[in-house]
């Protein structure tokens, strides 16, 4: 049987929504790397088809164009940062709703900090290549989860000065500010690099902040504890 053709721009036809899956993760990896390297005018095609391992061809057959694949790529962190809360309900917890937000969005930035400094950079340049999103999916997405916030304030569940919104907000840039901000922490603190207990203590302080501020108890911390 003859071997798959050396720079075929098409996905194997056995098993291909995988391949499709893995070359697709494997470009935005690459891109990821090279925008956050050289930003998005001195980021090439070429030189994050080379970081892939792939043919130049290889992305335009999965991304037709590099304005579609640096969205891509944005669009994909913001996704990774919304499932945290993808799933929270009125009858949830607040306090542990809250907690795992704060910890879980800590660890992801701290995983994917290229991406977190991507993103930031988008959005101080006035995100010209997001505004759609921003307006479509990111601000529905954002609007329903300030509407259980508000529902939870309502049933007096939180404190009631607490604006749904500001604390989504909050959450954000307190959390994004160890990937965004990273090179003036390490500075500022005389370290080179952080490790899990640093993400252990930043996000007990992060918690306890949040919740504070929300009129809730922390979930982790035993009740009458100081």
């Amino acid at each position: 049987m003859a071997g798959k053709r050396q720079g075929s721009t098409a996905p194997d036809t056995l098993g291909a929504g995988a391949v499709r899956v893995r070359n697709q993760a494997r470009i935005l990896d690459a891109a990821e790397g090279v925008f956050a390297t050289h930003g998005y005018r001195g980021g090439s095609l070429s030189a994050i088809a080379q970081e892939a391992g792939l043919a130049r061809a290889n992305l335009l057959y999965y991304f037709k164009s590099k304005r579609g694949l640096y969205v891509a790529l944005l669009e994909r962190t913001m996704a990774r940062w919304n499932s945290l809360l993808e799933e929270i309900d009125i009858n949830d917890d607040p306090a542990q709703v809250l907690t795992s937000f704060v910890r879980a969005k800590l660890a992801l930035v701290r995983r994917y900090p290229q991406a977190s400094r991507l993103f930031a950079s988008e959005v101080l340049q006035g995100a010209p290549m997001l505004q759609t999103y921003l307006d479509g999916p990111l601000r529905t997405w954002v609007d329903a989860r300030a509407t259980i916030l508000a529902r939870w304030i309502e049933r007096g569940q939180m404190d009631q000065r607490v604006d749904p919104h500001a604390l989504i907000f909050l959450i954000w840039s307190t959390t994004q500010h160890y990937a965004d901000y990273e090179a003036q922490v390490l500075a500022l603190t005389g370290r080179k690099a952080l490790d899990n207990s640093d993400e252990q203590r930043i996000g007990d302080f992060l918690c306890h902040m949040v919740l504070a501020g929300c009129g809730l108890s922390d979930p982790e911390r035993p009740a009458g504890s100081l």
